[in-house]
């Protein structure tokens, strides 16, 4: 038998609720501002509804407390990080944001050996 998942905290709740008004009150930009302003809030508007749609499977999958704890211990998780960061610095060869990319797969890389290296202490 499982046992009952734990309530959500209310920082998750206050979280979830800060997104879903960034959505809206995005979304109403885009229909009511000016061009420029407008698009702006509709790509803000989508960038709060891709995170509140993240913010979803992460509290769904990480029920407990120490959400972030757990994604840091996550080797799978660093691993594909780290794919896509490496990914990134390859596709842009010569471009102005390639230092960016760069120092997100270093990142990257250091979480994975820390994942990696939590998971081999703990017998995990």
């Amino acid at each position: 038998m499982t046992e009952p998942r734990p309530p959500w905290s209310a920082r998750r709740r206050k979280l979830l609720l800060w997104l879903a008004v960034g959505i809206v009150l995005g979304g109403l930009g885009a229909v009511g501002l000016p061009a420029e302003w407008g698009v702006t809030a509709a790509f803000l508007a989508a960038l709060f509804g891709f995170l509140l749609v993240v913010a979803l499977v992460v509290f769904i999958t990480v029920p407990g407390p120490d959400t972030l704890g757990t994604l840091l211990r996550t080797s799978p998780l660093a691993g594909a990080v780290l794919v896509v960061a490496v990914l990134l610095v390859m596709a842009n060869p010569a471009g102005s944001l390639r230092w960016l990319w760069v120092m997100a797969a270093v990142a990257a890389a250091g979480w994975t050996a820390f994942a990696v290296w939590e998971a081999r202490r703990s017998g995990g």
